[in-house]
């Protein structure tokens, strides 16, 4: 194989894990929202506010791999 199906290969690792990542993430953190608000409805309002910061960072994580991911494909280095 050549640099250029490695380099290929590396991005899709890239895209594909960091999605899987980042769904089971926002998963598991939006079923302990549903706990946390059927424990204590009281507090939904401040746990919704933090559970869509954290859905925002969990999501720019992801963003920052697709574009590290794009990077490689588009302006590859290893030409």
């Amino acid at each position: 194989m050549t640099n250029v199906a490695f380099v290929a290969l590396a991005s899709a690792f890239i895209i594909g894990l960091g999605a899987l990542g980042a769904c089971i993430g926002i998963g598991i953190m939006g079923g302990r929202y549903l706990e946390a608000a059927a424990r204590q409805p009281e507090l939904m309002n401040t746990l919704q506010t933090k559970m869509f910061l954290l859905a925002g960072l969990i999501d720019a994580a992801f963003l920052i791999g697709v574009g590290i991911a794009m990077l490689f494909a588009f302006a590859n280095p290893f030409v």
